[in-house]
This record gives C-alpha cells, sequence and structure tokens, in this order.
C-alpha cells in the first residue's frame, strides 16, 4: 500500500492567511527552517493507480497538483485516479475540499451516519454535490470492517475498518457533543493482499482503548499533532480553550501524546494535522529535534510510506 500525505497542517494552513505568529512569519520571508504545509489529508492506494482521499481539504486542487500519480489519467480527456473520499468528521477544513471535486466523474464518499447527517442538514455537501455528480455515499460502522469498491464495483485491494477518536460538534452544529457517536473518528486501512495496515487519527482527544486497540495493529500511524503544549490555544490568542478542550491531545507533557508514541512498535509514527502554532513545525528547533529523536516524524506534504 502506498501512502502519501497531501497536507499536513491544521485548518489554515502554514502560513494561515491572517497570521502573524512567528513561524507563519518565517514561511513568509522564505526560511529554510520552515516548510509551507496545505491543510490535512492523505491519499492511499493498494495499486499505485486509483487513490482513495482521506479527508479533503479546500487546498486539494493545489494537493493534486503537486502529486502527478493523482493528475487525470494518461488517454482521457476527462476522468480521475480519485476512487473515493473517506472522512473522519464533518469540519469544513475536512470536508469543503469535496465541492471543488463536482465537475462529474463518479466516485464514492465514506463516512459515519452521523458526519453524513451533518453534511446534509447543517453544512449541504452532499445535497449540492447531488446536482453536479454521481456522489454514492456509504456508511462506516464500528461494528463492520469494509472492503473499500472501486467506482466501477470491483474490489480496491483495501479493507477499512473506522473506530471512535473522540467526540466533538463542529461550530455549525447545535448538538450535543456527549451524544455525538461517531462525530471523529479514526481509520485503519489494511491491504488486503500484503497486510499492511494504515491507522489514520487526525483528530484524537486522548489515548483511548479503541485508539489503542487500532494502533497496535498499525505498519503506519499517521495521528494528531495539532498543538505543542495544552495552553497553546490560549497562550496564542486562539482561543479560550484547552488543546485537549478543543479535542486535541498535545504532544508535549507527561500525559502528551509524544511519550506514548516513542514506545510504541509502529514502524512509521508521523505528526500531522499540525497547526502553524506548534514549534516541531521547525526543522532544526528543539521541539522537532525532541520529536525525531524519540523515533517519530513530523510530518511534511509530499511524504509517502509504503506498508
Amino acid at each position: 500500500m502506498r501512502i502519501r500525505i497531501l497536507g499536513s497542517a491544521a485548518g489554515g494552513g502554514l502560513p494561515q492567511w491572517n497570521c502573524r505568529c512567528v513561524i507563519c512569519e518565517a514561511v513568509r520571508a522564505g526560511s529554510a527552517d520552515v516548510q509551507p504545509r496545505t491543510q490535512s489529508s492523505v491519499a492511499v492506494s493498494a495499486d499505485g493507480d486509483m487513490w482513495f482521499l482521506l479527508n479533503v481539504s479546500a487546498d486539494v486542487r493545489q494537493q493534486l497538483l503537486a502529486f502527478p500519480d493523482l493528475w487525470p489519467p494518461d488517454g482521457s480527456r476527462r476522468g480521475t485516479s480519485i476512487a473515493g473520499c473517506l472522512l473522519t468528521d464533518a469540519e469544513i477544513d475536512h470536508a469543503s475540499g469535496l465541492l471543488q471535486l463536482r465537475e462529474g466523474c463518479t466516485f464514492g464518499i465514506f463516512s459515519t451516519p452521523i458526519i453524513r447527517r451533518w453534511l446534509t442538514d447543517y453544512l449541504p455537501i452532499g445535497t449540492i454535490l447531488a446536482d453536479f455528480a454521481d456522489r454514492p455515499w456509504t456508511e462506516l460502522s464500528f461494528d463492520d470492517e469494509l472492503e473499500l469498491p472501486l467506482p466501477n464495483g470491483d474490489s480496491s485491494g483495501l479493507r477499512v475498518r473506522a473506530f471512535e477518536a473522540g467526540r466533538e460538534v463542529p461550530r455549525f452544529v447545535s448538538e450535543n457533543a456527549n451524544e455525538a457517536v461517531g462525530s471523529v473518528i479514526g481509520l485503519q486501512i489494511e491491504h488486503v493482499q500484503s497486510g499492511g495496515t494504515l491507522v489514520y487519527i487526525p483528530g484524537v482527544s486522548a489515548i483511548s482503548e479503541s485508539v489503542e486497540r487500532a494502533v497496535a495493529e498499525a505498519d503506519c500511524l499517521l495521528i494528531d499533532g495539532t498543538f505543542w503544549r495544552d495552553d497553546e490555544p490560549i497562550q496564542n490568542g486562539i482561543s479560550d480553550n484547552t488543546a485537549r478542550q478543543m479535542g486535541h491531545i498535545p504532544v508535549d507533557g507527561p500525559d502528551g501524546s509524544l511519550q506514548w508514541l516513542a514506545k510504541l512498535p509502529v514502524q512509521h509514527r508521523v505528526y500531522i494535522h499540525i497547526n502553524n502554532t506548534n514549534p516541531m513545525l521547525i526543522d532544526r528547533g528543539r521541539e522537532c529535534r525532541q520529536v525525531n529523536a524519540s523515533g517519530v516524524r513530523v510530518g511534511a506534504d509530499g511524504d509517502e510510506f509504503e506498508v
């Protein structure tokens, strides 16, 4: 299975359009120590020909342009190598890119029932897309594995299982987070032939039993690296809430994700969905060195892995 990080930043990307934090300014100044990043998305393929997108950011056009394997197939006037799109939540930065993929070409969308409902009732992406092209929607269950189909119905060679990673409600949804089962999920994707397994968790509020169980079988783990410290959103004036209150376990600290990741026997351990304020984005900085010394990687746009 081939895995490509299309975008490694959290919502807003790096630099964020309205931010003059130290890291955003370093990118604008052309610093060699900080790479620009687009918003979080990953592509996976069993054969290198047909690809599934894991979340679809507003930067999808730029991401497709940067990856020739996702260009229209040779010999076709119109076409796509996208076999389907899997959503881990209903957040705007993970779903709005679907609107840019509206000009024909059939492929499916996969999500839990609550994500589908929110993207129909509150942010009507599904309704809008239906007027442009065939976008069959398949609902994911925590109870079942699904062998992902290609648009023509053939097997893709990939199998997916969804698991709960948290319960958060987007700002545009007026519902109770405690009852929002399936609102934030992780994806365990297995290559049927080789057994190689990717676990993708761009948003996780705590290392729960369901997360531990999924990661135990992983060869590649792409995981939430949004904030370095729990109080980072407050210190940077982003929010009055901590990282955990925003649904993201911080990287650093005695109960942060890095100490847990450092002990995992997973070949590829990679942070993705990284906020523009996170100091581990500075390649030669102390925080990035700390991550690397733990055997973990700060993900960047264009990183590829095979399992």
